[in-house]
């Protein structure tokens, strides 16, 4: 795990890796883990759930410490309780740097500075999410709809 954590910088230390992983919310379940940070998670980490692989891609991030952020489907492929964890990582990764998010999931980004909602290749709207929920166009559409859908799984399970 620590090894796998260390790719986002090479030169980094123990402590600095363990730093990133509290920083993304990694280090209660990496220390849950038999072996902690000195874990093995199998080839391509397929003892760990997609959540747990974006957290620890995250602290990986966080080590390399990069000026400007693209996450593409960030929280794609993950259940609601997880999604929750990944959004705080994503607010603390993203904090003070260019960003750039690519979501289906709109409520990955209800905290953006600015929205771009493209369809087709064109830019229907822009905004705040605030601003384009006032608007009522197809963002807000959008957004009821996966709210509602999201509800009922919750409630419902899928």
């Amino acid at each position: 795990m620590k090894e796998n954590i260390r790719y986002g910088r090479l030169d980094a230390t123990d402590e600095e890796i363990v730093q990133a992983a509290k920083l993304v919310n990694a280090h209660q379940f990496i220390i849950r883990m038999e072996q902690g940070y000195d874990s093995d998670v199998g080839e391509g980490g397929g003892q760990l759930s997609t959540g747990e692989k974006q957290l620890i891609s995250f602290a990986r991030a966080v080590l390399a410490n990069p000026r400007i952020f693209v996450l593409d489907e960030a929280t794609a492929s993950i259940d609601t309780r997880t999604e929750a964890l990944i959004q705080e990582a994503i607010s603390t990764m993203l904090t003070g740097r260019t960003s750039f998010l690519i979501a289906h999931r709109l409520s990955t980004i209800r905290k953006a500075d600015m929205i771009l909602v493209v369809r087709e290749g064109k830019i229907l709207e822009r905004g705040t999410h605030q601003e384009l929920m006032a608007q009522n166009g197809y963002y807000a559409q959008l957004y009821r709809k996966q709210f509602e859908t999201e509800t009922a799984e919750t409630v419902f399970g899928p």
